[in-house]
């Protein structure tokens, strides 16, 4: 998996407290972070809010999809789509026109996925278990 600096929204600080927290790739927050424990226990360990913590999971559960990595996580955030369950309820073509509004606007890739790579997301989150609990 990557490294944990991979999620865009982690700051290089709260990157550097998650690596002397022992959390130094998207796997490991994955494993830490994941349920409402995890998330205290890091939390402890860390400094960081839990509600950043599970934000960042959240993310890192998304990049598991295949074809979405970290820019694509951010973007799917940035339109609404923060979890593997909220992937599978969405429709190709709204989720691509709401990513792309959103690209405009922010900026946040430099070139955006097809609508067949946004319904191969879809397609593949319906065939994993979100490991992020709430």
């Amino acid at each position: 998996m990557a490294s944990i600096s991979a999620i865009r929204a982690i700051r290089q600080k709260d990157a550097t407290k998650l690596r002397k927290g022992r959390v130094r790739t998207t796997e490991a927050l994955l494993q830490q972070a994941s349920t409402r424990p995890g998330r205290s226990e890091v939390s402890t360990r860390t400094g960081i809010p839990t509600a950043d913590l599970l934000k960042w999971a959240q993310q890192a559960d998304l990049m598991r999809v295949s074809g979405v990595g970290a820019e694509y996580a951010d973007l799917l955030a940035a339109a609404g789509v923060d979890t593997i369950k909220a992937l599978r309820r969405r429709n190709a073509q709204n989720l691509m026109a709401a990513m792309t509004q959103i690209n405009v606007k922010r900026r946040k890739v430099q070139r955006l996925p097809t609508v067949e790579m946004v319904q191969g997301w879809i397609d593949d989150a319906n065939a994993l278990d979100p490991l992020v609990t709430s």
